[in-house]
């Protein structure tokens, strides 16, 4: 596990959420939930697999499959299925491939399948919803490790990953370092704030006026 995976997993989706808003940056994605682990933060560096209509001249692969193979132990898989949710975008084949790597977990921005499998593998996947539908001769792979794109935020191999019960956040590589210092200042604030509302303290005491500016005072 890499330094910078370590430090994501201190914190939730919520408070990355937070430092990305105070600094200005989009990364927070909507409608994306666990479907096969229950309390399993997922933290890793993008692979990236997109995916559209078939058309002529795509290369003969197995959508994700290359993805798989590309990618290293606690690296987590992201795939652009567009948001569709008729057709699925990853399955159980795909899953158990994934277990042999180490990868850390799946974002699909659509539908999966199999999702028995995967949660009997114990492989973390978070997408739209689930559907028994193939993609066979409805979804191709148009490329994989490339730039791509999950609900209007861009997102590039290599950037960073957390996942868990709240959603999904995206942080790109040359932002990470900032976002965590700021995330390790809200969480020690709310740290603060939790502990005195344990102790006590009125909570609209606690969540004063100073609470709504968290994020854009210092």
């Amino acid at each position: 596990m890499t330094g910078i995976t370590s430090r994501l997993l201190k914190f939730d989706t919520c408070t990355i959420s937070d430092a990305l808003d105070k600094l200005g940056l989009q990364g927070a994605v909507s409608g994306i939930a666990p479907l096969t682990t229950v309390g399993k933060r997922v933290a890793g560096r993008a692979v990236t697999v997109k995916l559209g209509a078939p058309i002529e001249g795509l290369p003969k692969r197995h959508l994700g499959a290359g993805a798989v193979m590309a990618a290293e132990a606690g690296d987590v898989v992201v795939v652009e299925h567009r948001g569709r949710t008729d057709v699925s975008g990853w399955g159980g084949l795909l899953s158990r491939g994934a277990v042999k790597k180490g990868i850390a977990g799946v974002i699909v921005d659509g539908a999966c399948r199999d999702v028995d499998e995967s949660r009997d593998l114990g492989l973390p996947v978070f997408a739209r919803g689930a559907v028994p539908v193939t993609a066979r001769g409805r979804v191709a792979e148009h490329d994989f490790n490339c730039p791509i794109t999950i609900a209007g935020i861009a997102l590039y191999p290599g950037d960073w990953v957390l996942a868990d019960g709240s959603g999904v956040v995206f942080v790109g590589a040359a932002q990470v370092e900032k976002v965590l210092a700021v995330a390790e200042q809200i969480c020690a604030r709310e740290t603060l704030m939790a502990r005195a509302i344990d102790d006590g303290t009125p909570i609209g005491e606690v969540m004063d006026a100073n609470y709504e500016d968290m994020l854009t005072n210092d």
